[in-house]
């Protein structure tokens, strides 16, 4: 049994305003991510859906031409090779939970287990 606590995953600081905590599994990955008030978002797409829960905060999220506000208890689905991003609204940081499918191999690297 893989089994871990959450506040205690690693957190690896991915990028100015913007750090990550994974657990993954054969077919799936989960990482959570805070985004820091004023970060900078960067637009991209991948291979994966992901579904995105809100945790905290407040968020702006544009899936391809779409924009939505979300806050706790919020969730969007991102599908495949479709442009996103997410900007924090206000100084609250944001923490979402993402769940993608296939299992994303570059995060399972980052995982570390206490």
């Amino acid at each position: 049994m893989k089994l871990a606590s959450v506040s205690q995953l690693p957190a690896k600081q991915v990028r100015d305003g913007v750090s990550r905590q994974v657990f993954t599994g054969d077919g799936a990955t989960l990482a959570w991510t805070t985004l820091q008030p004023g970060h900078t978002p960067r637009p991209h797409a991948h291979e994966y859906e992901q579904i995105v829960y809100i945790v905290a905060g407040r968020v702006r999220f544009t899936v391809g031409d779409d924009v939505a506000e979300m806050g706790p208890g919020d969730v969007l689905l991102v599908p495949p090779n479709v442009e996103h991003f997410a900007e924090t609204i206000g100084d609250e940081p944001v923490v979402d939970l993402s769940v993608f499918t296939p299992r994303r191999e570059e995060y399972a690297a980052e995982e570390t287990l206490p």
